[in-house]
């Protein structure tokens, strides 16, 4: 079995799977990849389980070494990575394409060109012990990731640090004359350019009568940029606030891409890492498919809402399900 030793953990790195589901009763958040586009293609293209663990990285600036040779791929934010060994010349890796880390080689990511979050999987995912059904570290519940023994007591749900290691289920094809290693690549039309304007549709919500015609027309026609409070829990925004009266509705529970309306009058979309339940107004939810796009938006990236089709939008949603062989 391999073992990937992180020399630089950048400034955040997460392990993550699909998330941990069936817990919101005990209050716990469901957790997984932010971006499921990159993640599944990754998982895809080295032939994965669809929920093999992974490490999702923020802003990039990873850097890690392994001790045999390995097969990775990197999907989501370009980062412009590459791989160095010892005097040699580095070596740029392409993104979204299946490549060799061979034994003694590291791998270093940059700053990314566009985009927030890069995926990065290896064949047979990484092996790590599941807690609650699922790897997926969510840290302001202290669960998942790498378990850490110190001298107190078994901690859990921490970003990767340097110095942390991660076995590797499988090694690396050898390359030869009889059967050279073959790079497995996405279609150029499945990969995202994040350059682009962020336009979430949203599936309106059974509160939607609780706020005006007024209210509603401006937040569709509102622009908005990601704010820097935003995190896994919720990404917020900044702009021009639309503050209504609304009455004050019985905490619930909160579905992933919920919009809620605080009296501020700028929203909150649920990610990930949500609570789950909140006593804020909701006018509608942001399409499954297109959370993506949102998890790729750095702060300051402007962002747009528009009334999405249910219809369409639920069948795109099996088609993309069905096609990666996710299960929820």
């Amino acid at each position: 079995m391999a073992t990937v030793t992180v020399l630089n953990a950048g400034m955040h790195t997460l392990i993550q799977d699909c998330g941990r589901f069936g817990v919101a009763d005990v209050g716990l958040s469901q957790g997984g990849a932010a971006d499921l586009h990159s993640y599944c293609w990754a998982n895809y293209l080295l032939a994965n389980g669809a929920n093999a663990p992974q490490l999702e990285i923020i802003f990039g600036q990873l850097s890690l070494t392994t001790d045999a040779d390995i097969c990775c791929v990197l999907t989501g934010a370009d980062c412009r990575a590459v791989i160095s060994c010892n005097l040699e010349p580095d070596k740029t890796v392409a993104p979204w394409q299946t490549f060799v880390l061979q034994q003694g080689e590291t791998l270093r990511l940059g700053y990314p060109r566009t985009g927030l979050r890069t995926y990065l999987a290896v064949k047979g995912g990484f092996k790590v012990l599941p807690v609650q059904g699922s790897v997926s570290t969510v840290v302001r519940n202290q669960l998942g990731g790498l378990l850490q023994q110190t001298e107190q007591a078994l901690k859990q749900g921490l970003p990767i640090a340097a110095g942390d290691q991660l076995a590797v289920a499988e090694h690396a094809p050898q390359e030869g004359v009889d059967k050279p290693f073959s790079p497995l690549a996405a279609p150029s039309r499945c990969i995202p350019d994040y350059s682009q304007e962020t336009v979430l549709r949203v599936i309106e919500s059974y509160q939607v009568g609780t706020f005006s015609s007024a209210f509603k027309t401006d937040f569709f026609n509102n622009d908005y940029t990601v704010s820097p409070n935003s995190d896994r829990m919720g990404c917020r925004f900044d702009g021009n606030p639309i503050v209504e009266q609304v009455e004050s509705i019985i905490s619930e529970g909160i579905a992933y891409g919920a919009i809620q309306i605080p009296p501020d009058g700028l929203p909150i979309v649920m990610m990930s890492d949500r609570q789950t339940l909140g006593g804020y107004p909701k006018i509608g939810c942001v399409a499954r498919v297109d959370m993506a796009k949102l998890a790729q938006s750095p702060p300051g990236k402007k962002v747009m809402f528009q009334r999405g089709d249910v219809n369409l939008l639920t069948q795109e949603w099996q088609q993309f399900s069905r096609f990666f062989g996710l299960s929820f």
